[in-house]
């Protein structure tokens, strides 16, 4: 199938944008690399240091200076249950890895917060300055210069992004993605959301609570809905990060522990000594980033990732903008009904097809590139795979089935639950937001109605219970960016907004802070760039202004005479209570160096040109092929 022509066209806008900061990444990945083993390229007291703890066998391996070391960079904690199951995986791995003759060493740990356990707490305002916390403890981890492939073991919210902008940072070193798959399936979504909503109205108790939220998260592995946790896994697929199908497999089977021992094979498989060398910087590039941002919409994932495959990007030197999500959205097809975009978790959609059916959809349809990277090699027709347990008790791969196995949850490009991805881009003079109408009715996609200003969750909710906020209004949650208090997310605020809008009101809510994928059934123009803090007008809002919100035209637009609003004055509010305690006064550095929500609300810069010197290759012509493009890495490799 050709290429949709705005698929191509948005990818080689992306290219030209990014010419000159992707032609640094790459000169800079080739740099980091030797020949050899990467630790020979340490002293001999580098190197006493870096194996004096090792078994005998595993050292005079490290010793020798010939066979591959494989890193293992690992969020195990074992009070979230996403993480939990990564206690047993280096044993695993390590095991593994000295089948081959090869070595494998637990490079580092990095943090893992979990946004169900802060949500509405004060701890969430540092959960997306925690993303760039886990890039920084992965370059730690991966200083020593020890290793030849890497194993990252991650799956959460912050925790992938951060895993992997650390591994691109080490982009000369080949890396897999390792999950531990989502937990059994629990109480329904729907039973859930309905509890939560008599919660917020008074009409079941605590305990009552209690009892369907423990039903609903009851085990080892991830949460079942479809948020930012699992958009990750979703994407690591797309992007050739993981083995194929490797998402959605509970943790504890014999098949989870399988695919974990293929990963640390085909880890030691791609580093340089393997004999087919693929590293993770060379897999991350413009074409794999646009097969992304079409997963994510093809699949209603998480709007946190407006913000994390925009960091993600940069650290591979790739420019891209809401633009290029919001011209992608209209024309990539909704495959799916997870919730809460439907009733269905992901373990309905591994069942249906999982993720192999998406890939397989997409590129049949012309909406994702073939010709990429993948950690299987060059190809992404490779991962339309599902895996299986061989009577050898490894893993083997099967073709996806053609067919989904319950079209109420996956469905195919042809017959698709909506044309376009649901994520739309709204700007005007309040400036510019995403929105997720996925699991918005049609009835909510405009919503006209008067400002109600608030500046915390707390005066949302202490207005919410005195029943100020029955009526058509306009929630104006401000002073929730990045640099005011972190961008914490808003969930707390979604029963009650649900609760008005079923009681009959026109609500929506704006705001400069995130709701990520689990945004719900209210329409909520979010991530508003640029905040308060960086000028942004969403402080020249008023109790009473008329603000219209509107998907359908992308209008994000406060109705008030031009002259009016120019000549109001910035709101202000006092921050100190998000700046001190639990930890928050540690973080002030990135409140005070990150960029926009559209800039991915990151503090790290994009790599830095430097010129390139083009050498003669033999059979290529000098102005053909420059050293360390895509274009010579695939000469030398094939070569």
């Amino acid at each position: 199938m050709a290429l949709h022509p705005v698929v191509e066209q948005v990818t080689n806008r992306i290219i030209k944008r990014s010419g000159p900061s992707r032609a640094a990444y790459l000169a800079h990945l080739e740099a980091a690399r030797i020949q050899g083993v990467q630790r020979g390229a340490l002293s001999c007291t580098n190197l006493a240091h870096g194996f004096a703890a090792f078994p005998a066998n595993d050292k005079l391996k490290l010793r020798e200076v010939k066979q591959p070391s494989v890193a293992i960079v690992s969020s195990y904690n074992d009070m979230l249950s996403a993480h939990q199951p990564f206690e047993g995986y280096p044993k695993i791995i390590k095991d593994a890895v000295r089948e081959i003759g090869a070595v494998a060493q637990f490079a580092g740990g990095v943090p893992a917060m979990c946004d169900g356990v802060t949500q509405g707490q004060p701890g969430m305002e540092l959960s997306l300055f925690s993303r760039d916390t886990i890039a920084m403890a992965t370059a730690v981890g991966l200083s020593h210069n020890m290793f030849d492939a890497s194993l990252y073991l991650g799956i959460c919210d912050k925790i992938v992004p951060g895993l992997l902008i650390g591994a691109l940072h080490f982009g000369h070193i080949p890396g897999i993605f390792v999950p531990g798959g989502p937990m059994t399936s629990g109480l329904s979504n729907k039973e859930k959301a309905r509890v939560r909503q008599l919660y917020a109205q008074g009409k079941a108790t605590r305990e009552e609570l209690m009892e369907c939220e423990a039903a609903s998260y009851h085990d080892a592995g991830t949460c079942t809905f479809y948020g930012t946790a699992n958009s990750n896994q979703m994407l690591m697929e797309v992007m050739g990060l993981h083995l194929p199908g490797a998402a959605f497999i509970t943790p504890g089977t014999e098949l989870r522990d399988a695919l974990t021992k293929s990963a640390a094979r085909q880890a030691v498989a791609i580093s340089q000594q393997g004999g087919t060398y693929m590293p993770i910087g060379r897999i991350v590039d413009e074409k794999c980033i646009v097969n992304a941002i079409a997963a994510l919409h093809a699949t209603g994932g998480s709007t946190n990732h407006t913000l994390h495959l925009v960091a993600i990007a940069r650290a591979a030197g790739i420019v891209i903008d809401w633009d290029d999500f919001d011209q992608l959205s209209k024309v990539v097809p909704l495959l799916t009904r997870i919730y809460p975009n439907g009733e269905a978790d992901v373990n309905h959609f591994q069942a249906a097809g999982g993720p192999g059916f998406i890939i397989r959809e997409l590129l049949d349809a012309g909406l994702a590139h073939e010709d990429v990277n993948t950690v299987l090699g060059h190809g992404l027709r490779a991962h339309c795979k599902e895996p299986f347990l061989g009577e050898d008790g490894k893993t083997i791969w099967r073709d996806t089935p053609a067919q989904s196995g319950d079209e109420t949850v996956l469905r195919p490009a042809s017959n698709p639950f909506s044309p376009n991805g649901g994520m739309v881009l709204v700007q005007g003079n309040l400036g510019r937001a995403v929105m997720k109408i996925s699991a918005v009715k049609h009835d909510y996609h405009v919503i006209e109605a008067p400002a109600i200003t608030f500046d915390s969750q707390e005066d949302f909710m202490g207005a919410y219970k005195a029943g100020q906020l029955n009526r058509d209004f306009v929630a104006v949650v401000r002073f929730q960016g990045p640099r005011a208090n972190g961008m914490p997310e808003l969930h707390a605020l979604t029963p009650a907004l649900s609760n008005l809008q079923d009681a009959g009101f026109k609500v929506a809510m704006v705001t400069d802070g995130r709701m990520s994928g689990a945004s719900g059934k209210v329409p909520a123009a979010i991530h508003v760039s640029p905040e308060i803090l960086a000028g942004g007008p969403l402080g020249l809002v008023r109790d009473g202004d008329i603000i219209r919100v509107d998907a359908t035209t992308g209008t994000l637009q406060a109705l008030v005479p031009a002259e009016e609003w120019a000549a109001r004055k910035q709101a202000t509010t006092d921050l100190s209570k998000s700046h001190i305690g639990m930890g928050r006064e540690l973080f002030t550095m990135f409140r005070a160096s990150i960029s926009a929500a559209e800039q991915g609300a990151a503090t790290f810069p994009l790599p830095s040109p430097i010129p390139t010197i083009v050498p003669l290759h033999e059979g290529l012509d000098a102005n053909e092929v420059v050293p360390g493009s895509d274009e010579d890495f695939l000469f030398r490799t094939q070569k």
